[in-house]
């Protein structure tokens, strides 16, 4: 049975702008950048604040040429001419000129191959049939940008019969698979590390005794190779320590990603850190700033703004003709103010924020200590500005800091708290800092583990288990004891 009811409910909706502003607060410096060229140029209305601006201007005023004013005329921007180019159809701004019989040239540009055009191209130099060179084509478009081919050969079979029309076979994709491992750099077409490693080392010309001992702990003891133990490899191959010692630089030498080789490859590529804010210390007074390109100049156009009062001061019957003009300038110029403000209000709420960190960790901004970091959650942040805890997670997101000790992101200063045996609240990081140096000073031979670092803390004064170390480990990307032994 259907009823029909009313019902009154209370419901809080972010309105378009406010969801804006939350999109603009959490972008970085570089993305603001591009994001205030593109309101440039789409609102005509909005304009960067150029200082000789007004001296540009009155100089124009100054000029009596008559050239220069028709000039000046010329440049004026109208709203009709404005209106009319908004309204050009679109195969007005089309031309096509050309038949089907011109010749058309295109201008070629110089660019490096890729990893794969690379392969590609040297495969054009074996000698194969029409089937084997597809065939080899296809596996190369499965091959990784390491280099490596982690699809099954079965599983490229069904690809070849199903999308190809291509009939083969395993054993003969794994020969056409021979041949792509023939190509450069050394250990291409790998399916896994052990293969790659192996196909470097039987590429090398010169055969010493420590590149065959190489080989056959990698063909026979890989397992024991990656789990470092050692005695098991001396052990089983009856060598000594000082031969499996040479034995593994020539295995450490070699390249486990063959395809970031390549000098096409885009892997390399390392991205310039713009900071969002500026710390300077000026004997021992904290000086913060926001990035110059962080804090752009913007303003409402001028001309825009004359162009209103203009429309609206004559008489009523032009207006109802202009109306759809004044309509449009409305909309473009609260459109430019909104953006306006809501980039100072970002500024602001940048400043805010980042002035509460630094107040609260001055003893390491004054000394760049990271033991002198304090346990500092984002909810101390937001009881010092007032600002809600998700807001200061947005100015904090993606937010880098220059100061005299390098740049820094702004998650880095936040970190949870502990008590030592004194009472004392320590961050977190001072522990991890402190397990960094006991790990970087301890004899490689017999690391330090997750137990006896334990036992070195509490010594300390900081009462941790070893499940506690080890995540803390985890975190600071150290492996485990035995993978950290070295001979």
């Amino acid at each position: 049975m259907l009823k029909q009811s009313l019902q009154q409910k209370q419901l809080q909706k972010l309105s378009p702008q406010q969801i804006n502003m939350i999109k603009l607060l959490e972008l970085p410096t570089l993305q603001l950048e591009q994001r205030i060229k593109k309101e440039l140029e789409e609102n005509p209305a909005l304009e960067e604040d150029d200082n000789n601006f007004d001296e540009q201007e009155d100089n124009l005023l100054d000029q009596d040429n008559e050239s220069d004013k028709k000039d000046k005329d010329d440049e004026e921007f109208s709203i009709e001419d404005y209106m009319e180019d908004d309204e050009t159809p679109a195969y007005r701004l089309k031309s096509n000129n050309y038949s089907k019989d011109d010749e058309r040239k295109e201008i070629p540009y110089s660019i490096g191959d890729s990893f794969h055009e690379n392969l590609i191209r040297q495969l054009g130099l074996k000698s194969i049939s029409e089937k084997e060179k597809n065939l080899a084509l296809f596996i190369i478009g499965n091959i990784d940008e390491d280099g490596y081919l982690r699809r099954e050969i079965e599983s490229i079979v069904d690809d070849l019969a199903f999308t190809q029309n291509i009939q083969t076979s395993k054993e003969e994709l794994n020969d056409i698979l021979k041949i792509i491992q023939d190509l450069d750099p050394a250990g291409v077409g790998a399916r896994n590390l052990r293969e790659c490693l192996i196909l470097q080392l039987k590429r090398k010309e010169t055969r010493s005794v420590e590149s065959i001992t190489a080989l056959e702990i990698l063909n026979n003891y890989f397992e024991e190779f990656t789990k470092k133990h050692y005695t098991k490899i001396i052990t089983k191959l009856e060598i000594t320590e000082a031969q499996l010692k040479g034995a593994l630089e020539v295995i450490i030498k070699l390249n486990p990603k063959p395809g970031s080789s390549h000098e096409g490859s885009s892997s390399g590529t390392a991205q310039a850190i713009i900071p969002d804010f500026i710390l300077e210390n000026n004997d021992g007074k904290l000086e913060l700033s926001l990035n110059s390109r962080n804090a752009p100049e913007l303003r409402l156009s001028k001309t825009y703004s004359q162009m209103l009062e203009d429309i609206s001061n004559n008489n009523a019957e032009a207006s109802r003709s202009n109306k759809d003009a004044i309509v449009f300038i409305k909309q473009k110029l609260d459109s430019a103010k909104w953006f306006i403000d809501a980039v100072k209000q970002r500024q602001n709420t940048l400043m805010i924020t980042m002035n509460a960190i630094v107040e609260y960790q001055k003893e390491y901004f004054t000394e760049g200590d990271e033991t002198l970091l304090k346990p500092m959650i984002l909810k101390d942040i937001a009881e010092i500005t007032n600002l809600d805890i998700s807001t200061i997670s947005r100015v904090a997101n993606s937010k880098y800091v220059q100061t005299p000790f390098g740049n820094f992101l702004l998650k880095y200063f936040f970190s949870e708290g502990m008590q030592t045996d004194s009472g004392e609240e320590v961050s977190t990081r001072e522990i991890k800092k402190i397990m960094m140096n006991c790990i970087s000073e301890e004899n490689k031979k017999k690391p330090l583990t997750d137990e006896k670092l334990s036992e070195i803390l509490k010594e300390k004064g900081y009462n941790i288990a070893r499940r506690t170390v080890a995540k803390y480990r985890e975190q600071l990307e150290i492996p485990v004891a035995r993978l950290r032994k070295e001979l």
